[in-house]
């Protein structure tokens, strides 16, 4: 689930830090990946494209090497016991088995591990959360950016987080920078976090009937959970019993830390790819050998043409509408955030 509506408050009320980009923006640049949206969203795709999990993760992390960004695939620990409801839903609805909340890798996720050191990439091993570990890199500078669609870096203090970094042709990678939304919101990390469990987080309850931008302006006010509790109507907006706020805001900012790995990548091994892709797992060869030539074709030629845009003096210029790109349903986006003030506005056009 990750933070309620984050997205869309920073959209309306922080958009200066929002940046729009294209994939090649993060050539040359290290990128800390959690590893649990990868798997899901190669696992989602499984019924419409035909894919493996395998084949997806393979193919995924061909397009980032082939654009010469340096990914970095960071697996979750054992979760935090106030995370097994959202884990079970999240299961169910989904259709898969109950996650197991040992912290134990699965068959599956030892077959991801054991593709990924074939292709050459770094692991790392978060003790807990893996967006935590993510965070963590980039706030040491150990990676410029976290790649993930769930908004939890930001609350666990990633200061850079990407979002849909992908190679489609019309894909609108989105960066968020948690030190310029600080900044505009005026607020602390330590608000922020306050707010992010108000707008509603994946470790406790949220307070019922309060939005997003009503959220917003009550941490403005009173800066911390338990003032806002004092200065809200207990009827329209009921408390939580045993709330666990608390707890929750102690995940945020005291998540365990680790000790920064190094970080080395090394070529593909096609054969060692072959031998388990297709012996092992039954993909067909003649799709991994197609797929790594392909990425040597591919990586060659984008190399050649920056070699050849630095020796001519040119480099790729930051378009106009990269900084005034219409958002998608920005009014939709509005209007749920603001529903009253939006009605407002639609009576007075009339």
């Amino acid at each position: 689930m990750g933070i309620t509506k984050l997205a869309d408050l920073i959209r309306m009320d922080a958009p200066g830090a929002i940046l729009h980009k294209d994939i090649s923006d993060y050539t040359g640049k290290v990128i800390a990946l959690d590893t649990a949206i990868v798997i899901n969203q190669c696992r989602s795709a499984v019924p419409s494209l035909n894919f493996s999990l395998l084949t997806g993760l393979f193919f995924r992390t061909l397009t980032f090497l082939e654009h010469d960004i340096k990914p970095v695939f960071v697996f979750d620990g054992k979760p935090p016991g106030e995370k097994r409801a959202v884990l079970e839903k999240r299961a169910e609805v989904l259709g898969w088995s109950s996650p197991k909340r040992t912290g134990e890798a699965s068959p599956q996720t030892k077959d991801c591990l054991h593709l990924l050191k074939l292709l050459g990439v770094p692991i790392v091993q978060a003790p807990g959360e893996g967006e935590a570990m993510c965070a963590q890199l980039v706030k040491e500078g150990t990676v410029d950016a976290v790649a993930s669609e769930d908004m939890d870096t930001l609350p666990f203090g990633g200061n850079i987080l990407v979002r849909q970094l992908n190679a489609k042709r019309d894909s609108d990678v989105v960066e968020y920078s948690l030190p310029k939304m600080l900044d505009i919101l005026k607020i602390t990390h330590e608000e922020f976090v306050d707010l992010c469990i108000l707008l509603g987080c994946d470790y406790c309850d949220k307070i019922a009937g309060l939005g997003p931008r009503r959220a917003l302006a009550l941490i403005q006010q009173h800066r911390t959970i338990e003032n806002v509790i004092l200065h809200i109507n207990r009827k329209t907006h009921p408390v939580p019993h045993f709330w666990q706020y608390q707890e929750a805001r102690k995940l945020f900012l005291d998540a365990p830390q680790a000790v920064a790995p190094i970080l080395v990548w090394t070529e593909p091994d096609e054969e060692a790819l072959v031998q388990f892709l297709c012996h092992t797992k039954h993909v067909k060869e003649h799709r991994v050998r197609g797929r790594m030539e392909k990425f040597r074709q591919t990586r060659v030629k984008k190399r050649a043409d920056r070699e050849e845009e630095l020796a001519s003096g040119r480099s790729r210029q930051t378009r106009m509408e990269d900084f005034f790109r219409v958002t998608r349903k920005r009014q939709q986006v509005a209007d749920t955030l603001d529903p009253v003030s939006s009605k407002g506005k639609k009576a007075k056009r009339k």
